[in-house]
């Protein structure tokens, strides 16, 4: 990968993240409230609807750059030559690239991911007084409670969204006879991140139990299985897919933004 294409994923990745998670932050903090173990109504319900966005943007330009640096630069890599350069092993290399890179912006989007949720379901705390207590009652481990909860959820999530949302284009592009515009290229990731999101909207739940669950209980354990069983249990069905309505609209709203302004800032650089 040329010094050029990185640092065009770089700042475009960067830019692209900040755009969607500033605009669709209230969106993002319907969804916490309505997974939240004390219910929608007692963890806020539509008050402080931008609890927790200082969190939210400190943490959206590298977590989202991480990512894409990371994913263009495994498919560079994996695309270059070798049994995966062949046209039909695509999406493979698009799967893998889109895993790593969830892997990586992970160490980023979790710990500001702790802190925002917690900030979203406690009205009587900021940001910062949510960032001290986790730190003076779990330390540095606590920031990262749920990371693999949340690893689980974005590697099936892209292994939906990112080869759907490549394949989309290719096809588009195939059948206008050349390159899709920026607003092609959104409307695409907006169609792929809505199926995504509803597909993995229980492991999204989990990952809400877990991130906001008290420290020492055994949701607070990260027992993906155990988390998902009792919610059955004691939801049902509507409880794992709890929040996928703000979810699903989020995200493909997300996905048009984001994919958009990816693919717009790139180009643009490139």
């Amino acid at each position: 990968m040329e010094k050029r294409e990185f640092t065009a994923s770089l700042v475009a990745g960067g830019c692209a993240g900040m755009c969607v998670d500033l605009t669709l932050f209230p969106l993002d903090t319907i969804k916490t409230r309505l997974q939240s173990q004390q219910g929608f109504a007692k963890a806020g319900g539509f008050r402080g609807i931008y609890a927790g966005v200082p969190s939210a943007a400190i943490g959206s330009f590298p977590n989202a750059a991480a990512f894409f640096v990371t994913y263009e630069s495994t498919k560079s890599m994996l695309g270059a030559h070798g049994v995966l350069s062949a046209p039909q092993m695509a999406p493979v290399t698009h799967m893998l690239g889109a895993s790593l890179g969830e892997i990586v912006a992970c160490l980023i989007r979790v710990p500001t991911e702790v802190v925002k949720q917690r900030t979203q379901a406690s009205l009587s705390s900021n940001t910062y007084q949510v960032l001290l207590a986790t730190l003076r009652e779990e330390g540095v481990r606590g920031l990262y409670r749920g990371y693999r909860s949340t690893v689980l959820r974005e590697i099936p999530f892209s292994l939906v969204q990112f080869p759907l949302w490549e394949y989309l284009k290719t096809q588009w592009s195939r059948r206008q006879g050349h390159t899709l515009y920026s607003w092609q290229a959104a409307v695409c990731g907006a169609f792929a991140g809505g199926i995504a999101a509803f597909v993995t909207t229980p492991l999204d739940v989990a990952k809400t139990r877990i991130m906001l669950a008290k420290a020492g209980t055994s949701t607070a354990s990260g027992n993906i299985p155990l988390v998902l069983l009792d919610v059955w249990k004691t939801r049902g069905l509507t409880g794992l897919f709890s929040g996928s309505i703000p979810r699903v609209t989020s995200i493909s709203l997300g996905g048009f933004i984001f994919l958009g302004a990816y693919e717009k800032v790139r180009r643009t650089l490139l």
